[in-house]
């Protein structure tokens, strides 16, 4: 009884939006909006539903789709029909593992608003952390930096002197090669390597020396005498 009703009303309903689409429907032009409402049209697909032998898949059958025997495709069966559907509303139910695996992902998800509140403090905290720390080592350097621009300059400074020196003592053994030889001598010749290395052994015994000849001076000065 109560699914014949059902039916008839479906009926009626989807005849009056049937009657409702052929007929648009002008709405009033002047609103307080300002916006011109232009007519509309609805013409939804009629949902037949056959309440006194809906479609059951028999779950034991071969040739019964796998996804007509999940408990999803139950529940879009019950929706759909209700109870004249043969299932029963205690199976939709989730089970245990699936009410945990909700349970779960509600908690990752959707956690409390105590917890989201933790979260946004924990990570202020930490971007204030963060930038106390990077504003405390722009500090340390701006302060080293003096230090590090005159060592800079000075670093320059020194480079640039013994570039100066080496340009210097490398002409020098250029015009002691040519006075010697008589004519100009390639800097990269065995002639003018064995010139420079005899020289350099020739400064290094004299280096040695002076400082044998200072430590004797050294030894044969009076000791200072004490106050």
């Amino acid at each position: 009884m109560a699914a014949s009703i059902l039916v008839q009303r479906t009926a009626a309903f989807s005849g009056t939006l049937k009657g409702a689409s052929l007929s648009r429907a002008i709405l009033p032009v002047n609103c307080r909006c300002g916006f011109v409402l232009q007519a509309a049209s609805y013409n939804p697909k009629p949902l037949w539903l056959n309440l006194r032998d809906p479609y059951v898949p028999d779950k034991e059958s071969n040739k019964t789709p796998e996804w007509q025997k999940t408990s999803r495709y139950d529940r879009k069966l019950f929706g759909r029909y209700g109870s004249a559907s043969g299932i029963a509303p205690a199976s939709l139910w989730p089970s245990a593992e699936e009410l945990e695996k909700i349970v779960a992902e509600e908690k990752e998800w959707h956690p409390p608003l105590e917890v989201l509140l933790k979260n946004i403090e924990a990570r202020e905290t930490e971007e204030t952390e963060k930038r106390l720390a990077k504003e405390k080592l722009i500090a340390a350097n701006m302060a080293k930096m003096p230090k590090m621009v005159e060592d800079w300059r000075r670093e320059k400074r020194e480079a640039k002197q013994k570039l100066k020196e080496e340009k210097e003592r490398k002409a020098k053994l250029l015009a002691e090669a040519r006075e010697r030889f008589g004519y100009n001598v390639d800097p990269r010749s065995p002639k003018f390597l064995e010139m420079v290395a005899e020289i350099e052994k020739e400064e290094k015994k004299k280096r040695k020396l002076l400082k044998r000849r200072q430590k004797e001076e050294q030894a044969a000065a009076p000791p200072a005498a004490q106050p």
